[in-house]
């Protein structure tokens, strides 16, 4: 599914970053971005830093565009590296297949870290192409993840799970870990105690409901809290204990809520913070019998219920054909993406928003914790069709399916440009993974993307130039009529 032979060259416009972006002249925008970079890389920096004096470039030669590249590249590693991760949990080590498609990503990994060693590349277009090649390893690793969650759990089927409702003992599983959820489930179960305890999920938690393999665990109940930054309101009101196996943790300099926990908070692998009980080994039995020891679960009664498991492989097999027909027949008019990762803000409700505003001959798919923002919506079908609405694909990591669902219609309909497809992208940013998955989206030269709600502070103008010429990639205004007047036909 990758798109190869992309070009590049460095174009330089007069688009301007803070006026695009949205900051005006800002005050506390500009100051904020102030130096134009900062880099402590080698012995000859400059005292304090080369660029803690305003210089524009390093004694090295390093520009602030190209440092800044060198940052992108390494935060992309990041989201690759969550993913690697994942993949390297549930792979079958006595598969050559499998230790290929690993080797790849490490080699792009350890390839991209070189390239940004001291004095390796000073060169514009080939820092471009290094983005693409990690934004192609964003690609595959999302696709690897998904071959061996769907082999591993089974492929998801659509289901309807309960909100915010639970009873009993409890134990709450935050993060993106399914691999972890299901030696958990597993051990419940291996200990006779699946009717004792109820194992409840949080934010990309969410998806777990929807895989055949960890449904017929009956200690698996429904979803709690919304996303990952509801954590220290959902914990300090859960009586049982609780589970952060990936990012995002709230430690106790944040928020003094977290004291409120701390002492019920079990933390899995890398994932750590001061106070918090960890996971060792996989072994589980502390944290169950912990568990046991603590008051049924209490204040949780709400019997709203919500979607999720609207795997790309599901949807393809379900819709596919289906969502053809009403292509061709004029009942489908746009496909919206609408996803990404959530955080606190009043800015983000942009999404809602915007979810809300799509007319009811278009189709939304979101992804990752930002559908939290709008999945309380009962969104029906398509007018004429059986086609739901609201698509829900799963984690940050599932987003690669909206890609594979793209081009299986545009190569049923004989489109060979991607982009000619009636789809609108909005996607919203937080941190690492939200790089690695637009930059996989580029990698395959997908344009038109809006992200937001705020610009990513690590570009600059020449950066953002090159993005928008290349890619035509906006940042969101604040408002979405003003954005997608004419895809809403408003």
């Amino acid at each position: 599914m990758v798109k190869m032979g992309l070009t590049f060259t460095n174009q330089k416009g007069d688009l301007q970053m803070f006026g695009i972006f949205g900051g005006g002249n800002n005050k506390n925008q500009k100051e904020s971005c102030e130096l134009p970079f900062l880099c402590w890389q080698c012995e000859m920096s400059a005292p304090n830093g080369c660029g803690a004096h305003g210089e524009s470039k390093g004694v090295c030669g390093k520009t602030a565009t190209k440092a800044r590249l060198q940052d992108i590249l390494t935060y992309g590693l990041r989201g690759l590296a969550a993913y690697r991760e994942h993949a390297r949990e549930l792979m079958d080590e006595n598969s050559a297949e499998d230790r290929a498609r690993l080797m790849e990503l490490d080699d792009v990994t350890a390839e991209t870290l070189y390239f940004t060693l001291t004095n390796v590349n000073f060169n514009f277009d080939e820092h471009i192409a290094q983005l693409m090649k990690v934004g192609n390893a964003g690609v595959k690793v999302m696709d690897f993840l998904s071959d061996l969650h769907t082999r591993r759990l089974g492929v998801p089927a659509p289901v309807e799970v309960t909100q915010n409702k639970a009873s009993g003992k409890g134990i709450l599983v935050s993060g993106h870990n399914l691999d972890m959820l299901e030696k958990l489930l597993q051990r419940i179960a291996e200990r006779g105690l699946s009717d004792k305890i109820g194992v409840y999920t949080h934010s990309e938690m969410l998806p777990a409901h929807a895989y055949p393999h960890l449904k017929k665990y009956r200690a698996l109940k429904g979803n709690i809290g919304k996303a990952w930054y509801d954590q220290t309101d959902i914990f300090s009101k859960w009586n049982g204990t609780c589970v952060v196996n990936t990012n995002c943790i709230v430690p106790p300099e944040k928020s003094p809520k977290v004291k409120n926990y701390i002492d019920r908070l079990y933390t899995y692998k890398v994932v750590g913070i001061d106070g918090a009980k960890k996971i060792e080994n996989d072994n589980f039995d502390p944290l169950i019998d912990h568990t046991l020891q603590l008051p049924d679960i209490e204040g949780f009664d709400s019997d709203e219920k919500i979607v999720t498991g609207h795997h790309y492989k599901t949807v393809l097999e379900a819709y596919g054909a289906k969502v053809l027909d009403a292509i061709k027949a004029g009942k489908l008019q746009r496909v919206w993406v609408i996803a990404g990762c959530d955080a606190p803000g009043r800015s983000r409700n942009y999404f809602r928003e915007l979810a809300l505003a799509v007319p009811q001959n278009h189709l939304i798919i979101t992804s990752s914790c930002g559908k939290f923002r709008f999945n309380d919506v009962d969104f029906g079908v398509i007018p004429g069709t059986d086609i739901p609405r609201y698509i829900d694909l799963g984690q940050c990591n599932d987003s690669n399916g909206a890609v594979h669902i793209a081009l299986a219609v545009a190569k049923a309909l004989g489109i060979e440009d991607i982009n000619e497809l009636p789809v609108s992208i909005a996607l919203m940013w937080m941190e690492q993974k939200a790089i690695i998955i637009l930059l996989a989206l580029l990698s395959l030269g997908i344009k038109d993307i809006y992200i937001g709600p705020r610009a990513p502070q690590f570009v600059n103008d020449e950066i953002y130039n090159f993005l928008a010429q290349t890619f035509n990639l906006k940042v969101i205004s604040g408002d979405f009529k003003k954005d997608f007047q004419k895809e809403l036909g408003a």
